[in-house]
């Protein structure tokens, strides 16, 4: 299948040689936070990864050497050191034991396949009509505008808006952080970067 077949030619990017070469690194797109060495936090968006390092987009300023605590959407906690400067941002080799790294090429992999493959946005978890569908969609600037959610699950919504945003964007509905995934006519579907609480997610009143 040609599925099959791309699916193991990412697979492939993203595992190592037996002779310990450079990992080749995926195109991705994720966002979290990190922390600075003088402790403060920043947000960040990976732009491409591997289990051996990733490239970090941030407003925030670092010196080559400085160790890097992250925690990214999908991916979770990664630590490393800062290795070369660009406009905008910087790169970082992560420090991993062997087991960390293979999980990484794991979560590597199925980022990878769905985003490249364009497969559909997973719809295992059941979506139901809220009971009351009127929140607020919060932007990465701060601004907010009133929404109403079409149809909602554990890991993500579909919202009607006056603002669309782009897709990857971070934006939070409620008190509940998330990405922009796809556009939809009236607006947008979010994935959520944590699952809330199932039997929540008819009222929403406790998690969103």
């Amino acid at each position: 299948m040609l599925v099959a077949n791309q699916a193991g030619h990412v697979s492939r990017l993203v595992a190592a040689s037996a002779e310990g070469r450079r990992y080749q690194r995926v195109n991705v797109s994720l966002f979290g936070r990190f922390m600075l060495p003088d402790l403060t936090e920043h947000e960040c968006q990976v732009i491409n990864m591997s289990p051996g390092g990733a490239a970090l987009l941030t407003k925030a300023l670092a010196d080559e050497g400085d160790r890097i605590i992250a925690y990214l959407d999908n991916v979770g906690r990664i630590e490393g050191r800062v290795t070369r400067l660009f406009e905008g941002g910087f790169a970082i080799d992560i420090n991993a034991t062997d087991r960390k790294r293979d999980k990484l090429a794991a979560q590597l992999t199925w980022l990878a396949n769905r985003d490249t493959l364009g497969l559909p946005e997973d719809r295992k978890d059941e979506r139901v009509e809220p009971v009351n569908p009127f929140s607020k969609v919060k932007l990465a600037d701060g601004r907010e505008y009133p929404c109403k959610i079409s149809d909602i699950s554990v890991s993500g919504a579909a919202v009607s808006c006056e603002v669309v945003p782009a897709v990857g964007a971070p934006v939070t509905l409620g008190r509940t952080a998330g990405r922009v995934i796809r556009h939809l006519p009236n607006g947008f579907a979010i994935e959520f970067s944590r699952r809330i609480a199932e039997e929540a997610t008819p009222g929403m009143e406790s998690n969103l």
